[in-house]
């Protein structure tokens, strides 16, 4: 399993940038998929998920600031982050909870961490 994040950057406080993680199309159609991070001394929290129908979940932290959606055709997650402040500095990680009901197989997969630093 393949989880790709990309986007990651240093950026001013008050700036934006978008997240984006790609994954093989077997797992992502059948997963709730996330966005953790991860600050330096500070245990990983979650971001934001979104389920396979659309519904989203965002730490209070970001609501109203961070976006997340996905792109089932490309089977790719992306978070849009917006009005960036210094604390939202972290190492960004991508998540996918798979679950098939058929099989019944349920999984979790992380993707490589992504930085993103905010400048004050």
């Amino acid at each position: 399993v393949q989880l790709q994040a990309s986007g990651g950057g240093l950026v001013q406080a008050g700036g934006s940038l978008r997240l984006s993680c790609a994954a093989s199309g077997s797992i992502f159609s059948r997963s709730t998929m996330g966005w953790y991070r991860q600050a330096p001394g500070k245990q990983r929290e979650l971001v934001a998920t979104i389920t396979r129908g659309g519904s989203t979940n965002y730490a209070d932290s970001v609501k109203g600031r961070f976006t997340i959606s996905r792109d089932n055709a490309k089977n790719t997650v992306y978070l849009q982050m917006n009005g960036l402040k210094p604390e939202d500095t972290a190492v960004y990680y991508c998540n996918a909870d798979y679950l098939d009901l058929e099989t019944p197989v349920a999984a979790n997969y992380w993707g490589q961490g992504t930085q993103v630093t905010v400048s004050s």
